[in-house]
């Protein structure tokens, strides 16, 4: 059985002097045109409390480039401003939703600056990718093909902090859904081991970031010490980045093979909902839980799963894993951080996230299979609901026979 998806594919790129120039260019206009527009909705939504819609900042869009002052919007596409005003309006939409905050300035000081090309914005073929107002295709190092028969939708073309090129492929892809299988993995995701899994395996923490501390701190020191606006300064700067882009590249390889052997062995998986914004206020904690990015990690699974024809499962914050026995469901008092393993008064030896994970999938397949205390938590990319365990019942639900 197969479904079609969309899939973005990001590829690295080396554009020449010119395009360089062309691209900086179309994302200074982007900006301005986000900015602009944005400044008029504020303006009209506060003086007359009226709305603007996207049609009408595509009207001032024609007026801006009629202008002298703005006459130079005319020397790059209009798509990717066009792209920028349908960006806006989707911002705009999740606030009066109350899904977002109330849309924000782009600043000419952020460090990643991107442009989107629809279809009439750009050409592929052969395996080549050319934009508009260039005259050469892309250098683009194709690390993989793309899949064959796909057709590309929208690209979409970034530089990140660290100066380096991307572009990002967006395709409609069939994918087959993996074979079913008839295992469940409960996870409980941790700082010293990045998951423990209900089968007792502990997949060790990379630790990305505290690898490269010592190289970052003095990198950063370096920064720090050069005079502001200088040449050096910039480039002090641009090594920093490039420090920070590694060990993001590296978090994010790691958890990728993590993710897609758990989707690939596993036809159920179980995870906790974690609040990581509330968890992070802890400073003792907070660089650590960072490292370890278990929003990205749930991300991951969450489209995976949709992508393959998988379950997933997420138990409440509330639920006490960590303290319930697995074995007999007794629930324990008081149970620091320090202590990684402790007996029940049944006489089960458990070690401390073995336990809270095999709890954890308890949880998952009981509401899996009854429903009983399950209610509507999030949505998964391919619009399927996850559920969230109430703490009570799941506990008598385990103390059951």
């Amino acid at each position: 059985m197969t479904q079609l998806v969309k899939r973005a594919f990001k590829f690295r790129f080396y554009p020449t002097d010119e395009q360089a120039e062309i691209l900086v260019r179309t994302f200074g206009c982007v900006r301005l045109v986000y900015n602009k527009a944005l400044q008029e909705r504020t303006t009209a939504w506060t003086l007359e409390q009226r709305r603007v819609n996207y049609a009408e900042t595509s009207a001032m869009l024609t007026d801006w480039k009629r202008t002298d002052e703005l006459a130079f919007l005319n020397e790059v596409s209009s798509v990717p401003m066009q792209q920028a005003l349908r960006h806006l309006q989707g911002a705009f939409g999740a606030f009066w939703d109350k899904r977002a905050r109330y849309p924000r300035f782009k600043s000419r000081k952020r460090l990643r600056d991107s442009a989107e090309y629809t279809r009439s914005a750009f050409r592929y073929s052969a395996g080549e990718l050319a934009l508009a107002k260039m005259r050469e295709p892309l250098a683009i190092v194709w690390s993989r093909p793309l899949p064959e028969g796909v057709e590309p939708s929208t690209v979409t073309v970034s530089r990140d902090a660290a100066g380096r090129w991307f572009v990002a492929i967006l395709c409609e892809q069939s994918i087959e859904r993996a074979p079913a299988v008839d295992a469940a993995v409960g996870v409980d995701a941790g700082v010293t081991s990045l998951v423990t899994l209900s089968t007792g395996e502990k997949v060790t923490n990379p630790r990305c970031e505290r690898r490269d501390r010592e190289r970052l701190a003095k990198a950063q020191g370096e920064w720090a010490r050069k005079r502001p606006g200088s040449a050096n300064k910039e480039k002090a700067r641009f090594k920093v980045a490039r420090i920070h882009a590694r060990i993001a590249d590296r978090r994010r390889d790691n958890l990728h093979k993590l993710t897609t052997r758990l989707v690939r062995e596993n036809q159920t998986i179980v995870i906790e909902d974690l609040a990581v914004r509330n968890m992070i206020k802890n400073k003792r904690l907070a660089r650590a839980i960072s490292d370890a990015s278990w929003a990205g990690m749930r991300e991951m699974l969450e489209y995976k799963c949709a992508w393959y024809g998988r379950e997933l499962i997420t138990v409440d914050r509330w639920f006490p894993s960590t303290k319930l026995c697995s074995a007999c469901g007794a629930l324990r008092g008081n149970l620091s951080m320090n202590v990684r393993a402790w007996t029940c008064a049944c006489g089960a030896v458990h070690d401390r996230d073995t336990n809270a994970a095999r709890n954890i999938l308890a949880a998952g397949l009981a509401a899996a299979a009854c429903g009983d205390g399950v209610r509507p938590q999030r949505k998964t990319p391919a619009g399927r609901l996850s559920v969230k365990q109430e703490p009570q019942r799941a506990t008598a639900g385990l103390h059951s026979d």
